[in-house]
């Protein structure tokens, strides 16, 4: 792959290079997220919304896979494409407002430093970009579902 691919490959994976950032290159992949994720819901609503996310996650793991190549190292701390996918699946059928975007930045990031099953095992198990991705779909999911219950409570 020649030197313009490397670079698009790193600048797409690490979040707009957010995963360089040497402290916390997950959280600061979570915050890029949000900005997308006003884009997005911005744009498209219901099944629309969900089809971005579907599609971002793909991307994802395609792309993680070819940055951890790159990286050489497996599932390396500046591929935070995973976290943004995360991100957008936790936003998923929740209001966009200030407080359901920071309490989804925080149950997310929570679920993902945790790892629940089955995303711990994902996490240990699968290899290349599905492993890198899959947990935090996971972690993602989590969160919504707590989302999902808080809405109808608060």
């Amino acid at each position: 792959m020649n030197r313009a691919g490397r670079f698009t490959i790193r600048f797409l994976a690490s979040g707009f290079f957010t995963g360089h950032i040497p402290v916390a290159p997950g959280t600061c992949g979570t915050i890029a997220a949000i900005p997308l994720y006003l884009l997005l819901i911005s744009t498209l609503q219901g099944w629309l919304y969900a089809g971005a996310v579907f599609a971002v996650t793909l991307f994802a793991i395609r792309i993680s896979g070819s940055a951890e190549k790159i990286y050489g190292r497996k599932d390396p701390p500046q591929v935070v494409i995973d976290e943004i996918a995360g991100f957008l699946l936790t936003m998923t059928a929740i209001p966009p407002t200030a407080m359901y975007i920071v309490m989804g930045f925080v149950l997310f990031r929570l679920f993902d430093i945790l790892k629940p099953q089955p995303a711990g095992w994902i996490n240990s198990r699968m290899r290349g970009g599905s492993g890198i991705v899959l947990d935090d779909i996971v972690a993602g999911l989590y969160a919504n579902i707590v989302l999902h219950f808080l809405h109808r409570v608060l």
